[in-house]
């Protein structure tokens, strides 16, 4: 769906869609990526190009982001479910202030990766890797924008305008 699209939708369909569209992926992109990561910098770590550093920032970011998700689904998710958009200030800035920090950890994988992108004699683990790096790359970025523009836009317009 495009912008206005979402715009249109009900929260609890946002919401739902939030959960599983990108809460469930995020939870079976990162594994695999932390694995296929580490495999690459295990055989290839010598090459100039290696994204030495990636494994461990992968499981960071993991760790970061199962924290950040399970605090919308245990705590402003259900606020903002129970009309409490008003209430919900605090943790949308908790929230945003965390969305902050994700958008400088995919900074730090671009730059790693050369900008999620493979050398010309890349195996074929490091171009999947790529390839599920920048999907995730994608998903997380869209994530966030549905959440800060359109989620938490609505349930704390103050906030909104604040930011602008």
């Amino acid at each position: 769906m495009t912008v206005s699209d979402w715009n249109t939708q009900t929260q609890d369909h946002l919401i739902d869609h939030l959960l599983a569209r990108y809460h469930a992926r995020h939870r079976e992109q990162l594994p695999e990526l932390v694995r296929m990561a580490s495999r690459v910098e295990q055989v290839h770590g010598q090459h100039l190009q290696c994204p030495n550093g990636l494994a461990d920032l992968l499981l960071d970011m993991q760790q970061e982001l199962e924290s950040h998700m399970l605090k919308e689904e245990q705590v402003l998710f259900p606020m903002l479910q129970m009309g409490m958009g008003p209430q919900a200030s605090t943790p949308i800035q908790v929230m945003r202030y965390e969305h902050d920090q994700h958008a400088e950890a995919l900074e730090q994988l671009l730059s790693l990766t050369n900008q999620i992108t493979p050398p010309a004699e890349a195996c074929n683990t490091w171009r999947s890797l790529y390839r599920e790096l920048s999907a995730f790359h994608a998903d997380l970025r869209e994530h966030i924008r549905l959440e800060n523009d359109i989620l938490f836009a609505r349930a704390a317009p103050s906030l909104a305008a604040a930011r602008a």
